[in-house]
């Protein structure tokens, strides 16, 4: 048995709407062996569904954080 482990997220605007850029490792559960690393994938997150808002909504507070955080600098 597997399970994967997300070891990295980014969050961008496109053409098509807020892309989530993603890797992760697969590691053996009984073994704690990793099968892979580094493995790469993306996802878009259309505006315009309801079934999306919660996500874009949590997109937008990292994005405000980020710029407060910028600002106080």
């Amino acid at each position: 048995m597997t399970k994967n482990k997300i070891t990295s997220v980014t969050s961008h605007v496109t053409g098509e709407g807020n892309r989530l850029s993603y890797t992760y490792s697969v590691i053996d559960v009984n073994t704690g062996t990793l099968v892979s690393d580094n493995n790469r994938k993306n996802l878009v997150v259309l505006d315009g569904i309801e079934a999306n808002d919660e996500i874009i909504e949590c997109i937008q507070k990292i994005n405000r954080y980020v710029l407060e955080k910028l600002e106080s600098e």
